[in-house]
């Protein structure tokens, strides 16, 4: 089954809304406001949900280019995973390697090697090529 949108109420959407690409903080601003007014609906015509995906994408090329979100290091993860979960160094022991190997992987200054992401991957459930 094809279901199509009906020009003539999308038109009529575009107009009112008048979708652009953003430029700069104020029409950011504008968009952000139309996605909360089409998301406070309670149900979306196909054309509104239309006019949502072309104001998504809009404001996820202007986020990428000026909020980009910054890469995380395996390390970075590794804390992040610890933190979360409320563990300790200790709690890894065994797991990559013994209190000094653990300390030196979680302090940065030795790097997580392939056996110990997938060790890694495994006791936290992730998929390990997040520790590489």
């Amino acid at each position: 089954m094809n279901i199509t949108i009906e020009k003539i109420a999308y038109g009529q959407l575009l107009a009112k809304s008048q979708p652009k690409p953003i430029l700069n903080e104020e029409d950011y601003a504008v968009a952000l406001a139309e996605v909360e007014a089409l998301m406070s609906q309670e149900k979306l015509s196909l054309e509104a949900e239309t006019l949502l995906d072309l104001w998504a994408l809009l404001i996820a090329e202007y986020e990428g280019k000026y909020y980009p979100i910054p890469q995380a290091t395996p390390q970075d993860v590794l804390l992040h995973l610890i933190e979360v979960r409320e563990l300790k160094q200790a709690d890894l022991v065994g797991v990559i390697g013994s209190k000094g190997v653990v300390s030196e992987v979680v302090n940065g200054k030795r790097a997580i090697s392939k056996a110990q992401a997938k060790a890694l991957g495994k006791f936290f459930n992730v998929n390990s090529s997040v520790f590489i």
